[in-house]
């Protein structure tokens, strides 16, 4: 059943992206509003006890209460497949500052895949369970939630409920479900309606993901996977005010749409306060990474903008660039 709008405030999070949404730009784009709690890159987990340095590289919010500047709840995720591992190493978190405890079954990348993580855990619902009752009896003392984040299977959906139930059954506190299983990667479309039937299923709170770019999607989502609560990857980064949108509207309010240069105003926001701790080889290319993950949104708005700006060396003339076509930075008031 379609989710009514007078259900106010459903919950949007921002997704984690390894080598994207570091913590400067979970900075950033909380600071727009409307996002109920961001997850971190992963942490990733084989046979040793890691430091705390390595989470408070990852995530440098949990030295500040687990919250981003503006106030944003910050979820550590933890990436292994070794239950005991993964149980010491989320005390180790826990010791670190984190609040809550997220837990990677839905990575697709070849190299951790290879290492039996992500989501080639997948094909084992079982070790799906383990993982998840171990970091849940690991931090029951300290009384902080596990969530997890999962694919829809990796060839194929058919275990996609059985390991829902598994993660439910563990304990886990919260669901989020990438719509496409580990082989279809990113290749539209996602299967929104693979969500709603494990939405059937399963009774913890469910976050749907994977190609939610416009409002309009959001809907459809909805529509399809009777889920209306909702998490944001690379579609945040095309439009970093789509969940205030969505609130607004599950308000029955309006709310301004987003424009190109608005996009293009953020990235010399960023370029010029959180990117400024990294060199300028480093932002001039995370600004062509943006710009080309903008593609799918706004077509050849951003294609051209990224074909202009690849070859492009010298931060000046990125700069240059982007005010060309309409940014302004965004000054704090």
């Amino acid at each position: 059943m379609t989710p009514s709008l007078t259900e106010i405030n459903p919950q949007v999070a921002l997704a984690p992206m390894e080598g994207v949404l570091e913590a400067t730009v979970r900075e950033l784009i909380t600071a727009q509003g409307g996002w109920d709690f961001c997850v971190t890159e992963f942490v990733r987990v084989s046979h040793e006890r890691l430091p705390l340095k390595v989470f408070h590289r990852c995530s440098p919010e949990l030295r500040q209460g687990a919250v981003t500047p503006s106030g944003v709840p910050v979820h550590l995720q933890l990436l292994g497949s070794d239950p005991e591992s993964m149980a010491i190493n989320a005390r180790v978190a826990a010791k670190a500052g984190a609040q809550v405890v997220d837990l990677n079954f839905g990575c697709p990348a070849k190299i951790v895949n290879r290492h039996g993580g992500g989501a080639s855990l997948l094909r084992k619902p079982e070790q799906v369970g383990a993982v998840t009752r171990a970091v849940v009896e690991a931090l029951k003392p300290l009384q902080l939630p596990v969530t997890a984040k999962m694919r829809l299977g990796f060839e194929d959906t058919s275990l996609a409920v059985e390991n829902a139930q598994a993660i439910e059954a563990a304990g886990a506190t919260q669901l989020v479900i990438h719509a496409r299983t580990k082989v279809q990667g990113y290749k539209p479309p996602a299967h929104w309606a693979e969500i709603g039937r494990i939405a059937q299923a399963v009774s913890l709170p469910l976050f749907a993901n994977g190609d939610i770019w416009t409002l309009e999607d959001y809907q459809k989502c909805c529509q399809a996977s009777g889920v209306n609560q909702v998490m944001l990857g690379r579609t945040a980064m095309a439009d970093p005010w789509l969940a205030a949108r969505i609130k607004a509207y599950a308000a029955g309010q309006a709310f301004a749409e987003t424009r190109f240069s608005d996009l293009l105003g953020l990235m010399l926001t960023w370029m010029q306060s959180g990117g400024s701790q990294y060199s300028e080889r480093v932002r001039v290319m995370r600004i062509k990474q943006w710009l080309l993950m903008l593609v799918p949104r706004w077509g050849d708005l951003a294609r051209k903008a990224f074909d202009q700006c690849k070859r492009l060396e010298e931060e000046s003339q990125v700069i240059e660039l982007l005010e060309a076509k309409g940014g302004a930075a965004l000054m704090p008031s």
